[in-house]
């Protein structure tokens, strides 16, 4: 009996040794009594999983991706130029060269690219082969080989070149930049300031930016550093593929660069590789999105779509019957929902093809039918002259911040206004006034205040005169810079 209850005992201790060594290593964890009960339930209040950690490896990334990315030299039409202006390094022979002795000069501009295809297709933006005689690209394997462009899109600055007689290139992958969102790392690979291949890392810092046309701009922008020679490089994200084509960066702020989203570009691949070119259609509108502002100063109801700023004279709309102030609610019995998106939709349709438009004018209902035509390529910016001081109708006591002046014949001269606009002209914004936060700006013409047509200053005066602090006052208004006509809306209030 001693013996067995001393080998029991013996057994006991051991168990309860083994049990205290586990849980002393971290192999046991002890149980309350209602994880007895419920296991499963009790593990996951006891150890919850920890939250996943997402460490992305760039250098791996820029690995896998700089062999595909090309150096571009895009060489222009040779020039007059004297020979006193060369390069050191071109003198020949050393010689001195003559102040009037004159020679051909050819300029040089680099940028950047992406192989799209093993045969040699490559990405790059419009405007680094934008006037080229001659393209050299030199790949990541040290060859240097001529380029021919397959065909160019000036409103999205996507350009489509190609190198012949190679096969089995690395190629670059192809992403979604329509799934991206703002703080995803990406990476910048290009030939900045002639440093080839350079690696530049940062995140995506907003996702639609209108750069040169509101209408048609949905830029990427980033903070990993851009620079002159980046342009038609690749912009890539964690998974190493492309996203965006890098093109733009601001002339104001360091770091602050942008990217053509690479599903825009996808979407003309098709067209540049039959046509050379995009085409669009075009039904020759300005629009505007519709908020709260614009319903109320217009008296527009809650009606839902866009509103029409301008009709260009001698388009589709205006044959159409199209009107200043109408608002589109439909397209071909789809709801419209905002500006971008009507654009895209009137875009991707063939010119020579009908829509039908559904719209609202004075509250009522009723359908147009327009055919499109091709769009147009977009003009560069005029840079006009300051206006006269001549004459200056100030607002007063209203708080509006406007000084205007009327349309004078040198005034109209010197802006190059066309012959039949009427209005006033903006001579001065006061600094954070209604007008300025309206982005109201030095030489816009005022053609109306909430539909009433200014002829004169005392027009405006008198505007300006019955506006109370808390009225809403649409502006509609011609900007020389660009020609276009657009609505701006303010709140006013008593300026100090």
């Amino acid at each position: 009996m001693t013996r067995r209850f001393t080998a029991l005992t013996l057994a006991l201790t051991g168990a309860v040794s083994l049990l205290v060594g586990l849980m002393l290593a971290g192999r046991l964890t002890p149980a309350s009594p209602t994880a007895i009960a419920a296991p499963a339930a009790a593990a996951r209040r006891v150890t919850p999983a920890a939250a996943p950690t997402l460490v992305v490896d760039f250098a791996d990334i820029a690995a896998r991706v700089n062999p595909a990315v090309v150096y571009i030299e895009a060489v222009s039409a040779p020039h007059r130029a004297r020979r006193g202006n060369m390069p050191r390094d071109e003198v020949h022979q050393g010689l001195p060269a003559q102040p009037d002795e004159q020679y051909d000069h050819a300029d040089r501009d680099s940028g950047s690219g992406f192989l799209l295809t093993a045969d040699g297709e490559i990405l790059t933006n419009q405007h680094v082969v934008d006037g080229a005689v001659r393209l050299n690209v030199k790949l990541a394997d040290g060859r240097t080989l001529r380029a021919r462009v397959i065909g160019a899109d000036p409103d999205t600055d996507v350009a489509l070149i190609k190198v012949d007689g190679v096969s089995g290139l690395p190629v670059a992958e192809l992403g979604d930049s329509s799934t991206l969102r703002p703080g995803e790392w990406v990476c910048a690979i290009g030939n900045p300031l002639a440093y080839e291949h350079t690696v530049t890392v940062g995140v995506v810092s907003s996702l639609g930016r209108k750069l040169f046309d509101e209408s048609f701009d949905d830029y990427i922008q980033t903070d990993a550093a851009i620079d002159f020679g980046n342009s038609g490089g690749p912009l890539i994200n964690a998974a190493g593929q492309v996203i965006g084509i890098n093109t733009a960066i601001s002339s104001e702020g360091n770091d602050i660069g942008f990217a053509v989203p690479i599903s825009q570009a996808r979407e003309i691949l098709g067209q540049l590789r039959q046509r050379g070119r995009v085409v669009r259609g075009y039904i020759g509108v300005n629009l505007r999105n519709v908020d709260g502002d614009l319903q109320r100063a217009l008296r527009l109801g809650t009606v839902r779509g866009v509103l029409v700023e301008d009709v260009t004279a001698g388009s589709p709309a205006e044959r159409a019957g199209l009107r200043r102030y109408d608002v589109i609610a439909a397209v071909d019995g789809r709801g419209v929902q905002d500006t971008s998106a009507l654009i895209r939709d009137i875009a991707a349709r063939e010119p020579g093809s009908r829509v039908a438009l559904q719209v609202v004018r004075e509250g009522r209902a009723q359908q147009v039918e327009v055919g499109l035509v091709e769009r147009p390529l977009r003009d560069g910016p005029q840079s006009p002259s300051p206006p006269s001081q001549a004459d200056p109708a100030k607002d007063g006591e209203r708080g509006i911040g406007v000084t205007v002046q009327e349309l004078t014949r040198p005034v109209r001269t010197r802006w190059k206004l066309p012959a039949a606009l009427s209005g006033v002209m903006v001579a001065r914004v006061t600094p954070l006034s209604p007008a300025d936060e309206a982005d109201l700006h030095l030489g816009d013409v005022i053609i109306e205040i909430n539909r009433a047509a200014i002829r004169t200053a005392g027009d405006y005066r008198q505007a300006a005169a019955v506006a109370k602090p808390g009225d809403v006052l649409a502006f509609y208004i011609y900007d020389p810079a660009t020609g276009q006509r657009a609505l701006r809306t303010l709140r006013a209030e008593r300026l100090p």
